[in-house]
Protein backbone atom coordinates (compact mmCIF):
# COMPACT_ATOMS: atom_id res chain seq x y z
CA UNK A 1 0.00 0.00 0.00
CA UNK A 2 1.54 3.07 -0.92
CA UNK A 3 0.70 6.81 -0.38
CA UNK A 4 1.95 9.20 -2.99
CA UNK A 5 2.26 12.82 -1.78
CA UNK A 6 -1.12 12.32 -0.13
CA UNK A 7 -2.74 15.58 1.21
CA UNK A 8 -6.79 15.77 2.37
CA UNK A 9 -8.40 18.82 3.69
CA UNK A 10 -12.28 19.50 4.96
CA UNK A 11 -13.70 21.88 2.65
CA UNK A 12 -11.83 24.05 0.20
CA UNK A 13 -10.79 26.51 2.73
CA UNK A 14 -9.88 24.41 5.43
CA UNK A 15 -6.53 23.62 6.84
CA UNK A 16 -4.40 20.57 5.13
CA UNK A 17 -5.14 17.98 7.88
CA UNK A 18 -2.58 15.65 5.72
CA UNK A 19 -0.20 17.49 4.07
CA UNK A 20 2.60 15.74 1.23
CA UNK A 21 1.99 12.53 2.77
CA UNK A 22 4.18 9.68 1.53
CA UNK A 23 4.41 5.98 3.51
CA UNK A 24 4.75 2.53 1.91
CA UNK A 25 3.43 -0.27 3.61
CA UNK A 26 4.46 -3.82 2.87
CA UNK A 27 1.65 -6.59 2.62
CA UNK A 28 1.72 -8.46 5.55
CA UNK A 29 3.45 -6.10 8.00
CA UNK A 30 2.59 -3.97 10.86
CA UNK A 31 2.27 -0.56 10.96
CA UNK A 32 1.47 1.46 14.40
CA UNK A 33 0.36 5.67 14.13
CA UNK A 34 0.19 7.86 16.63
CA UNK A 35 -0.41 11.22 17.55
CA UNK A 36 -2.00 14.26 19.41
CA UNK A 37 -5.82 14.62 19.48
CA UNK A 38 -6.05 16.22 15.47
CA UNK A 39 -3.08 15.46 14.21
CA UNK A 40 -4.77 13.69 11.38
CA UNK A 41 -4.62 9.71 12.32
CA UNK A 42 -8.35 9.32 12.05
CA UNK A 43 -8.53 11.37 8.57
CA UNK A 44 -5.17 9.14 8.06
CA UNK A 45 -7.35 5.84 8.63
CA UNK A 46 -10.40 7.30 6.20
CA UNK A 47 -7.95 7.54 3.42
CA UNK A 48 -6.24 4.17 4.07
CA UNK A 49 -9.80 2.26 3.32
CA UNK A 50 -10.71 4.62 0.68
CA UNK A 51 -13.13 6.35 2.82
CA UNK A 52 -11.93 9.74 1.81
CA UNK A 53 -10.91 10.52 -1.41
CA UNK A 54 -7.26 12.95 -1.19
CA UNK A 55 -7.64 16.03 -2.96
CA UNK A 56 -3.52 15.77 -3.57
CA UNK A 57 -1.55 12.94 -4.42
CA UNK A 58 -3.15 9.27 -4.50
CA UNK A 59 -3.44 5.92 -2.50
CA UNK A 60 -2.45 2.92 -4.98
CA UNK A 61 -2.80 -1.15 -3.37
CA UNK A 62 -0.39 -3.21 -5.63
CA UNK A 63 0.06 -0.44 -7.84
CA UNK A 64 -3.52 0.15 -8.74
CA UNK A 65 -5.22 3.51 -7.63
CA UNK A 66 -7.92 3.48 -5.24
CA UNK A 67 -10.93 3.99 -7.17
CA UNK A 68 -14.30 2.78 -8.11
CA UNK A 69 -14.60 -0.98 -8.36
CA UNK A 70 -10.91 -1.62 -6.65
CA UNK A 71 -11.56 0.71 -3.99
CA UNK A 72 -14.81 -1.33 -3.30
CA UNK A 73 -12.81 -4.68 -3.30
CA UNK A 74 -10.68 -3.21 -0.93
CA UNK A 75 -12.61 -2.34 1.70
CA UNK A 76 -13.72 -6.18 1.04
CA UNK A 77 -10.29 -7.01 2.20
CA UNK A 78 -10.42 -5.08 5.11
CA UNK A 79 -11.74 -5.71 8.78
CA UNK A 80 -11.99 -2.47 11.09
CA UNK A 81 -12.15 -2.41 14.65
CA UNK A 82 -13.25 0.99 16.20
CA UNK A 83 -12.87 2.47 19.53
CA UNK A 84 -16.63 1.83 19.77
CA UNK A 85 -17.87 -1.36 18.90
CA UNK A 86 -21.40 -1.47 17.47
CA UNK A 87 -22.89 -4.85 19.08
CA UNK A 88 -26.62 -6.20 17.96
CA UNK A 89 -28.84 -7.35 20.41
CA UNK A 90 -28.05 -10.98 19.85
CA UNK A 91 -25.68 -13.89 20.98
CA UNK A 92 -22.23 -13.71 21.45
CA UNK A 93 -21.72 -16.10 18.84
CA UNK A 94 -23.90 -14.13 16.54
CA UNK A 95 -21.34 -10.69 17.04
CA UNK A 96 -18.52 -12.37 16.67
CA UNK A 97 -19.66 -13.85 13.21
CA UNK A 98 -21.76 -10.44 12.34
CA UNK A 99 -23.84 -10.23 8.89
CA UNK A 100 -23.71 -14.54 9.13
CA UNK A 101 -26.82 -16.56 9.30
CA UNK A 102 -26.96 -18.65 12.38
CA UNK A 103 -27.21 -21.69 10.59
CA UNK A 104 -23.87 -20.77 8.38
CA UNK A 105 -21.77 -19.62 11.27
CA UNK A 106 -18.39 -21.92 11.89
CA UNK A 107 -18.60 -22.62 15.92
CA UNK A 108 -14.73 -23.31 15.66
CA UNK A 109 -13.94 -20.40 13.93
CA UNK A 110 -15.97 -18.08 16.28
CA UNK A 111 -13.91 -19.92 19.38
CA UNK A 112 -10.59 -19.78 17.50
CA UNK A 113 -10.97 -16.03 17.36
CA UNK A 114 -12.63 -15.84 21.10
CA UNK A 115 -9.69 -17.35 22.38
CA UNK A 116 -7.17 -15.05 19.93
CA UNK A 117 -8.91 -12.09 21.46
CA UNK A 118 -8.34 -13.13 25.03
CA UNK A 119 -12.20 -13.71 25.61
CA UNK A 120 -13.19 -17.44 25.24
CA UNK A 121 -12.42 -18.15 28.90
CA UNK A 122 -14.66 -15.03 30.38
CA UNK A 123 -17.62 -16.07 27.32
CA UNK A 124 -16.90 -20.23 28.53
CA UNK A 125 -17.90 -18.92 32.36
CA UNK A 126 -21.28 -17.10 31.44
CA UNK A 127 -24.14 -18.78 31.46
CA UNK A 128 -25.16 -19.58 28.05
CA UNK A 129 -21.65 -19.43 27.15
CA UNK A 130 -21.18 -18.38 23.24
CA UNK A 131 -24.94 -18.43 23.00
CA UNK A 132 -26.13 -16.27 25.87
CA UNK A 133 -27.24 -13.02 25.27
CA UNK A 134 -25.07 -9.49 24.92
CA UNK A 135 -27.67 -7.17 25.49
CA UNK A 136 -28.78 -3.66 23.30
CA UNK A 137 -25.66 -2.20 22.41
CA UNK A 138 -23.79 -4.85 24.88
CA UNK A 139 -24.81 -3.73 27.88
CA UNK A 140 -24.21 -6.74 29.79
CA UNK A 141 -20.77 -6.41 28.85
CA UNK A 142 -17.94 -4.27 30.02
CA UNK A 143 -16.40 -1.66 27.97
CA UNK A 144 -13.04 -4.09 27.86
CA UNK A 145 -14.99 -7.07 26.96
CA UNK A 146 -17.05 -5.14 24.50
CA UNK A 147 -13.56 -4.23 22.88
CA UNK A 148 -12.61 -7.98 22.80
CA UNK A 149 -15.55 -9.48 20.97
CA UNK A 150 -15.21 -6.38 18.47
CA UNK A 151 -11.43 -7.74 17.97
CA UNK A 152 -12.63 -10.80 17.51
CA UNK A 153 -15.44 -9.82 15.23
CA UNK A 154 -12.52 -8.72 12.76
CA UNK A 155 -10.16 -11.79 13.18
CA UNK A 156 -13.65 -14.37 12.35
CA UNK A 157 -13.26 -12.63 9.11
CA UNK A 158 -9.65 -13.84 8.34
CA UNK A 159 -9.49 -10.16 6.77
CA UNK A 160 -6.08 -9.64 4.21
CA UNK A 161 -5.79 -6.13 6.23
CA UNK A 162 -6.50 -5.63 9.83
CA UNK A 163 -7.12 -2.11 11.31
CA UNK A 164 -7.63 -1.10 14.68
CA UNK A 165 -8.59 2.61 15.25
CA UNK A 166 -7.75 3.14 19.40
CA UNK A 167 -9.64 -0.40 19.75
CA UNK A 168 -7.40 -1.67 22.54
CA UNK A 169 -7.92 1.32 24.30
CA UNK A 170 -10.95 -0.27 27.10
CA UNK A 171 -8.27 -2.55 28.41
CA UNK A 172 -6.01 -2.87 30.56
CA UNK A 173 -2.31 -2.99 30.27
CA UNK A 174 -1.61 -6.59 30.60
CA UNK A 175 -4.97 -7.85 28.59
CA UNK A 176 -4.10 -5.37 25.96
CA UNK A 177 -1.07 -6.56 25.55
CA UNK A 178 -2.05 -10.31 24.98
CA UNK A 179 -3.99 -9.23 22.48
CA UNK A 180 -1.86 -7.26 20.64
CA UNK A 181 0.77 -10.03 20.89
CA UNK A 182 -1.62 -12.70 19.85
CA UNK A 183 -2.77 -10.55 16.57
CA UNK A 184 1.05 -10.21 15.96
CA UNK A 185 1.52 -14.00 15.86
CA UNK A 186 -1.74 -15.31 14.24
CA UNK A 187 -0.97 -14.54 10.60
CA UNK A 188 2.14 -13.15 9.34
CA UNK A 189 0.42 -12.73 5.95
CA UNK A 190 -2.17 -9.94 7.37
CA UNK A 191 -1.17 -6.39 7.19
CA UNK A 192 -2.26 -5.19 10.63
CA UNK A 193 -2.54 -0.58 10.88
CA UNK A 194 -2.75 -0.29 14.41
CA UNK A 195 -3.69 3.19 15.98
CA UNK A 196 -2.78 4.59 19.37
CA UNK A 197 -2.14 6.52 21.69
CA UNK A 198 -0.08 4.96 23.77
CA UNK A 199 3.11 3.84 22.29
CA UNK A 200 3.37 0.76 24.41
CA UNK A 201 0.78 -0.55 22.50
CA UNK A 202 2.32 -0.30 18.99
CA UNK A 203 6.24 -1.55 20.14
CA UNK A 204 5.97 -4.42 18.51
CA UNK A 205 5.19 -2.96 15.16
CA UNK A 206 7.50 -3.06 11.87
CA UNK A 207 7.08 0.45 11.19
CA UNK A 208 5.94 3.96 13.50
CA UNK A 209 4.62 6.98 11.77
CA UNK A 210 4.43 9.91 14.44
CA UNK A 211 1.60 12.40 12.95
CA UNK A 212 1.91 16.00 14.29
CA UNK A 213 1.64 19.78 13.29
Amino acid sequence: IRFHDVSFRYGEDGPWVLDGINLEIPAGSSLGVVGGTGSGKSTLLDVFMGLLTPQKGSVTVDGEALTGKRCRAWQGALAHVPQHVYLADTTIAGNIAFGIGKEQIDVERVAAAARQARLDEFIRSRAGGYDAYVGERGVRLSGGQRQRLGIARALYRSARVLVLDEATSALDAVTESEVIDAIEAADRSTTVVIVAHRVATIRYCDMIVELSD
